[in-house]
């Protein structure tokens, strides 16, 4: 079929592959170009752009600190260590499931919030001697100079640890709490 025997208005469709070809074409050709153009405008010789992988924030990756360990520690003098996010500080809310516990050094109770099926926190709270449980299966671990100690805390109720549990009655750290469902 030639040009002429094609009506006006249906010639373009005819040439229709070859413009998608010669498009793409030109626009490779004007991507290498302007690459190589940055390279050689480069005084070092390298393009003056960065791709998005040097440029990205990275990745997310979980170290477990304690959000906010050290503004809690200048306020309330508590080291929180690490945790996995499922026990936290929290303010003292009667009624609402907290554990809570009592520590020979600090005039007032200390409240964690408990969420998920398990949860571990790392702290170290000095002179602790009562635990209260909450609907979680909860256990401390505590030290005393080079010792290790754990405690099971009772559900729902006041447990003595430490210094109260103790023959000795020695002043012990609660290092750890763990909890499950």
């Amino acid at each position: 079929m030639r040009d002429r025997d094609v009506p006006a208005g249906k010639k373009w469709r005819r040439n229709r592959p070859a413009a998608r070809i010669l498009g793409t074409a030109a626009a490779s050709a004007l991507a290498v170009l302007a690459t190589t153009a940055g390279i050689l405008a480069s005084p070092s010789g390298k393009a003056g752009t960065t791709t998005v992988a040097d440029a990205g924030p990275g990745y997310a990756v979980e170290d477990f600190d304690y959000p906010q360990a050290d503004k809690i520690l200048a306020e309330k003098n508590l080291v929180l260590k690490r945790g996995d996010g499922h026990i936290t500080l929290a303010d003292c809310v009667a009624g609402t499931g907290q554990l809570e516990l009592l520590a020979r050094n600090n005039a007032s109770k200390i409240c964690f919030n408990v969420v998920g099926n398990e949860g571990w926190l790392a702290l170290e709270i000095p002179s602790v001697y009562s635990m209260k449980g909450n609907d979680y299966s909860t256990t401390i671990d505590m030290t005393v100079g080079t010792e290790e100690k754990s405690f099971d805390i009772d559900e729902n109720t006041w447990t003595p640890v430490g210094e109260t549990a103790d023959p000795e009655h020695r002043d012990f750290l609660l290092v750890e709490i763990r909890t499950s469902k």
